[in-house]
């Protein structure tokens, strides 16, 4: 034991003498002495090296050195705060932090868009639950249990008897709307969906939906196209080509699709349109009698008619964008560039 009293005499000795000068020669002594591998662990390391009848002897040397070397460090500890404290104070010399704005995402900026072209036209917006029941989202739209139609919109269910899932499309809305029996109707119904979709360049498991219903008296398919000509001259210009194509959807009779000439390839056929040289825009068609009466409403008296589109569509059309999937992504070098848009 004698040889390591000896070197903790010396350690006592350097402690004593020790003067720092700034924080880091504070920092680099508590290292030294103080740190986990430092000469104070070390030596009570030591411990198990000596002799029993001399341990207790031994352990009050390594705790009167542990405390003499522990003050010395807090004895000069105010440098540590003092270059802190420096370094902490504001410089009004320096220029400002830049403010980081941030932009309305693509989606919206469409959304809101097409908001205000319908609401020229006397539509309202209107909302519902994106977790819907059966019957709102299938059976009231002529959707009954077991219908092939179904297959087209497979989605995820979240609740079995009774069936609940997250809904396929904003329909679900128009139909609560209808049973609330106030006619005459017009509305818009914009919010997110969900189907059970392969995620690719086209397509997603959830998307974004805009879907108009006008039930009143005497709503004819003339009032229909008029309506969406105008919409779309309103939303993408004059300057393309629009066609409407027989259709099926089991909610409307007759059913149509409208096409519009594709603005990212000009009509000579890319990728996004199949090489055809025109997209799909969205579908429509005057409201199935069956579904005004599972609603409440007298087929024989009114009439409607309804369309629904994707806003990701819509907007990959305007801005000619080539992959759906980048409105999901976060990334922010494609977010900044719709800082402008409106």
């Amino acid at each position: 034991m004698e040889p390591i009293v000896q070197q903790i005499e010396a350690y006592k000795q350097e402690i004593a003498a020790f003067r720092p000068e700034n924080a880091e020669q504070l920092e680099q002594y508590r290292i030294k002495f103080l740190g986990t591998k430092g000469i104070v662990k070390a030596l009570f390391g030591e411990m198990k090296n000596v002799p029993n009848d001399q341990k207790k002897e031994f352990g009050l040397i390594l705790n009167a050195f542990k405390v003499e070397a522990e003050a010395k460090y807090a004895e000069f500890e105010q440098l540590k705060d003092e270059v802190g404290g420096a370094a902490d104070q504001l410089d009004l010399t320096l220029p400002g932090e830049p403010y980081r704005l941030g932009t309305r995402h693509p989606i919206s900026i469409v959304r809101n868009k097409a908001i205000r072209i319908f609401e020229r036209l006397g539509f309202t917006v209107a909302e519902g639950p994106e977790i819907e029941n059966d019957w709102h989202n299938f059976t009231a739209l002529n959707l009954a249990e077991n219908h092939p139609a179904r297959d087209m919109q497979d989605t995820f269910y979240v609740h079995n008897n009774p069936d609940w899932l997250l809904r396929t499309h904003t329909s679900s809305v128009q139909v609560r709307v209808m049973e609330e029996g106030k006619l005459p109707i017009r509305i818009i119904c914009p919010g997110r969906v969900y189907r059970n979709e392969t995620i690719s360049a086209r397509a997603h498991c959830f998307f974004h939906q805009i879907e108009g219903l006008y039930v009143a008296e005497n709503v004819s398919f003339a009032d229909l196209k008029q309506t969406l000509y105008y919409f779309v001259q309103e939303f993408f210009g004059e300057n393309f080509k629009i066609r409407f194509r027989p259709s099926y959807f089991p909610f409307t009779e007759p059913s149509a699709e409208m096409d519009i000439s594709c603005l990212i390839c000009g009509g000579e056929g890319c990728s996004v349109c199949k090489h055809s040289g025109w997209v799909e825009i969205l579908g429509c068609g005057m409201v199935h009698p069956q579904v005004l009466e599972n609603c409440g409403i007298d087929s024989s008296k009114y009439t409607g008619f309804a369309f629904g589109m994707g806003i990701e569509r819509l907007t990959m059309l305007k801005y000619q964008i080539k992959d759906l999937r980048l409105f999901s992504e976060n990334d922010l070098r494609f977010l900044k560039q719709f800082q402008g848009a409106r």
